[in-house]
């Protein structure tokens, strides 16, 4: 039964996956990569990473692609069709996706995995204090680095924004006068 049920995730994630490099809507293409990040959480509740699976769950999928379609929104291009590449950029990149595909089905076949058996179990706590720890190995300071990239990030984007829409008025107020 899990295997079956691995096997929809996987077919769920691959098409969804290609809709969202495929699609020429913006919004679109997000919400398509939801689901793809989705079905990665319904792949670590199955093999019972539940921790995990929260995880991806609350900071992908519900972080950051409400960052993205905010984002989206913010620059006024939610209907924007994207361009569609010229034949022999997608020849190209076809290509180098199988050649790609090959080199990575070649690896995945000519090594022998083993069953490992792991006796030690990690709670939560141990995950949350680790993450939060001072303590050489800690992960406080990667932690607080990335909270500050995604708001500079985000303040980037609003002022990219502001700065559009402030041209505009100014234009339209010297058409205006004119």
């Amino acid at each position: 039964m899990e295997r079956v049920i691995f096997y929809i995730l996987a077919l769920i994630m691959i098409v969804f996956a290609i809709a969202s490099v495929t699609s020429r809507k913006m919004l679109r293409s997000v919400i398509y990569l939801l689901f793809v990040l989705c079905g990665i959480a319904g792949v670590y509740f199955l093999i019972d990473y539940n921790f995990l699976a929260a995880i991806q769950l609350t900071v992908y999928a519900g972080g950051i692609i409400v960052l993205i379609i905010f984002s989206v929104l913010l620059v006024h291009h939610i209907e924007m069709e994207l361009e569609i590449a010229k034949p022999s950029k997608q020849i190209i990149t076809t290509i180098a996706c199988l050649l790609g595909l090959g080199v990575f089905l070649t690896t995945i076949y000519a090594h022998e995995f083993n069953v490992v058996e792991n006796s030690l179990t990690t709670t939560t706590a141990e995950i949350g204090t680790k993450l939060l720890s001072y303590d050489a190995g800690g992960f406080i300071l990667p932690f607080e680095v990335i909270s500050v990239l995604l708001l500079a990030a985000m303040v980037g984007a609003i002022i990219i924004a502001k700065g559009r829409k402030l041209e505009e008025r100014s234009q339209k107020s010297e058409d205006s006068s004119i």
